[in-house]
């Protein structure tokens, strides 16, 4: 990668949009253990605390991914892209603020970069633009056509990038799976991590419809290295190039079971309960050989290695904080009032 504006000691700086989000706080974090400078681009909408331990190591930039200052770019080597709303159910709850921050703010930022000279730029797209294919195991080539409005304008964000990518511009685009794991900005309405509160609040684990749908999984250590090696990766390996994130695929049922016996090992309780199936099912496969074999990095955090972690991070007894509404993102929009459905002005989340 080339790198501008180097500092005695550092890779670089490198641009994180985002940075104050689930995985983006972490990435920040892995980042400057590796020795790059580091400059986070968030609106805060979850408040300052994600990176209070760090603020002192990096630069803060706060703004909105739709208007980004011209000085924010002002001697970066590189940029990750981790900002935008993060999930389907956000993406339903405002489809215009979901295209605004993950579609037109994802082009204008590439744009940007290419006015600027900055060349490499990691964008965080997502495994659910598998949902909907036929039974399998999907790999990158996929011909994807998805509906959702999530998915629909990570699609025009990786199509973008590619039509961008040429000598002096290297996308790289990130498909990654459901995240799951400790964050300094946490989140408990992804599915192992919700499983994990559910099971210290109440004890049991509810499974809609039999919990026979699949589901790629990451953990978000594992998902920010990725993004470090895409970064650091040669550009004739990696310009326009589309990789899943992903450390195994799980069937809902096996996942709770996971839990649960992770939960055992810790000494907690833990029942599955059946329920109905929903309305909307997601139910997904992905294939996760591209990244090891272009790059050498394979994601190696189990379910159960984060279950652990969580269990030695977590007061298992603070339902405060297991409670909060910051760690679920539609509660927390409802909360504040900032976010309400098909209303302008709308304000970005980070991921």
């Amino acid at each position: 990668m080339s790198v501008r504006g180097e500092s005695p000691g550092s890779k670089g700086l490198i641009l994180v949009a985002g940075g104050g989000g689930y995985v983006g706080s972490v990435l920040v974090r892995r980042l400057l253990e590796r020795g790059y400078a580091v400059r986070v681009l968030d609106r805060l909408f979850f408040g300052e605390g994600p990176l209070a331990e760090v603020r002192d190591q990096i630069d803060l930039v706060v703004a909105d991914v739709r208007d980004v200052p011209v000085e924010a770019l002002d001697d970066v080597a590189g940029v990750i892209n981790v900002a935008g709303l993060s999930n389907d159910p956000t993406a339903e709850y405002n489809p215009d603020a979901n295209w605004q921050m993950n579609a037109i703010a994802t082009e204008t930022l590439a744009i940007t970069c290419i006015a600027r000279g900055i060349e490499r730029y990691v964008f965080a797209s997502s495994c659910s633009l598998y949902d909907g294919l036929p039974p399998g195991t999907h790999d990158e080539d996929a011909a994807v056509d998805p509906r959702a409005a999530y998915a629909t304008s990570k699609r025009y964000a990786e199509q973008r990038l590619i039509e961008l990518a040429g000598e002096g511009f290297c996308p790289v685009i990130l498909r990654n799976g459901t995240v799951y794991g400790w964050s300094p900005r946490m989140r408990f309405d992804l599915v192992v991590n919700t499983f994990v509160k559910d099971a210290l609040l109440s004890g049991e684990l509810t499974l809609h419809g039999g919990g026979t749908m699949w589901r790629p999984l990451v953990d978000v250590r594992d998902c920010a290295d990725a993004m470090i090696s895409a970064l650091e990766g040669p550009a004739e390996k990696v310009r326009g190039g589309i990789f899943n994130v992903v450390h195994s695929n799980y069937r809902i049922r096996d996942l709770a079971i996971a839990v649960a016996d992770s939960m055992h090992s810790a000494g907690r309780s833990v029942t599955l309960r059946e329920a109905s199936a929903p309305t909307l099912t997601r139910d997904y496969r992905c294939a996760n050989e591209k990244l090891p074999a272009t790059l050498g990095y394979r994601p190696q955090r189990s379910v159960e290695d984060a279950v652990i972690d969580m269990l030695r991070r977590i007061d298992r007894d603070d339902h405060a904080y297991l409670t909060d509404p910051r760690h679920r993102n539609i509660d927390w929009m409802e909360l504040l009032g900032e976010l309400e459905p098909q209303r302008q002005p709308t304000l970005p989340l980070s991921s």
